[in-house]
């Protein structure tokens, strides 16, 4: 029995980019991406090419296509006159109005959900990310398999096969999916554990936890680098890294060091699958004492950003942690916008909150962010908690899963 398998959007990265048609529909919600810049930057993450955009207005999702067949004939010349390959919708799209858009159109047709997925799937290191991304994957793939297999119709039964008489090919392969999910969610149970020892261990040493969380190509990692003089992968796209390191930090005008971890970043309409299945990592989040919320400040819609990162921290139980604002990319930001000053306070749900301005590539305002955190750090452990004064323990790094 061949193993069921969502396609594959980045099968022709490895040759050349694959053209794309983006397609994005304005619901009358709020921050519309009407340009799909980011859409398109999600694309790219993922191998594609984007080779033409087409946005348009409902009042309502059409059942059957999503988009009405109207504007599914549009799609289909469109992609033909740019020479696309498949067509990617800002949304997410049930099964059926896949199934269907794709016999209208002639073309495969995906969703923002597999997109993120995807590149989910291609960026993640550790053992422990890989086995969150396959549950996502394999729970998404679940609602999806009448629509990618021929195979499915088969009726299955007799001596010396599997199900019993009668038992249609999908639900074999629903049954299959299903037991791959349990074992995936054990093993993920077993790493949580083991996340949770370390945890433990931080907790007897006294230590001040601090995570860093934000939109992602906010520039957490190139912060987390700067801090801490590390070397996690970093780079100006979308989910540059995935898999959550942890090292310490030492805070001279505290006389101490903190647990510094970078997290995944989030993004708008992350999938709920993907947020289920990265709780052990995203746990990182919910179990500081402070979170850094990084904000790429040079973006001008760096508000809707902080709005959805606030969103998947009311979801993951972290909403309630103290934070620390780091407004980032000073370095980018134009003349006209350039804050009065590089430390003030920012009101967020009517209760003002600390905010450090400064440029992780340049260093500028690190030395204000240091500061800041020293007198956090200096409120809240008692007088006796361990001090660090051995350099080498400055930048010690924590054993987290990556094998």
């Amino acid at each position: 029995m061949p193993r069921p398998q969502v396609l594959i959007l980045s099968e022709t990265s490895s040759h050349a980019p694959a053209p794309t048609l983006l397609v994005g529909v304005d619901f009358g919600r709020a921050h519309f991406d009407a340009d799909l810049q980011e859409l398109g930057l999600l694309a790219e993450s993922g191998g594609l090419k984007p080779v033409a955009r087409l946005t348009c207005k409902r009042k309502a999702p059409d059942p059957a296509l999503f988009v009405g067949s109207g504007k599914a004939d549009e799609i289909k010349e469109l992609a033909l006159m740019h020479g696309a390959v498949e067509v990617l919708f800002d949304q997410a799209l049930s099964p059926a109005q896949q199934r269907n858009l794709e016999r209208h159109i002639g073309l495969p047709v995906n969703d923002r959900t597999l997109l993120i997925l995807e590149i989910f799937g291609q960026r993640a290191r550790s053992h422990e990310g890989k086995l969150q991304v396959e549950l996502a994957r394999q729970q998404y793939l679940s609602t999806r398999l009448v629509r990618r297999w021929s195979h499915l119709e088969r009726q299955s039964g007799g001596i010396g096969m599997r199900g019993g008489p009668g038992e249609t090919q999908i639900e074999l392969d629903r049954r299959m999916i299903n037991d791959s999910i349990k074992r995936i969610k054990e093993r993920l149970v077993k790493v949580k554990r083991q996340r949770n020892t370390q945890r433990r261990q931080r907790d007897r040493r006294d230590t001040f936890n601090i995570s860093l969380v934000g939109y992602t190509n906010a520039g957490k990692s190139t912060l987390f680098n700067a801090l801490v003089k590390a070397r996690a992968y970093a780079a100006d796209q979308l989910f540059a890294t995935l898999d959550t390191t942890t090292r310490q930090l030492y805070l001279g005008e505290a006389g101490r060091s903190v647990s510094l971890s970078d997290t995944v970043g989030f993004i708008r309409d992350l999938p709920h699958g993907l947020v289920e299945a990265f709780q052990a990592t995203l746990q990182e989040a919910t179990d500081a004492d402070l979170l850094l919320h990084v904000v790429d400040a040079a973006n001008l819609d760096w508000p809707e950003q902080m709005a959805e990162v606030q969103k998947v921290l009311t979801e993951i139980g972290a909403d309630a942690v103290p934070q620390l604002l780091v407004f980032n990319k000073l370095d980018a930001i134009d003349a006209e916008r350039y804050p009065l000053q590089l430390q003030d306070q920012y009101e967020m749900d009517g209760m003002p909150v600390p905010r450090v301005f400064l440029s992780a590539q340049s260093g500028k305002g690190l030395d204000l962010l240091r500061t800041a955190l020293s007198k956090i750090v200096k409120t809240a452990l008692p007088p006796d908690a361990l001090e660090i004064t051995d350099p080498r323990d400055f930048t010690r790094e924590y054993p987290d899963d990556q094998h």
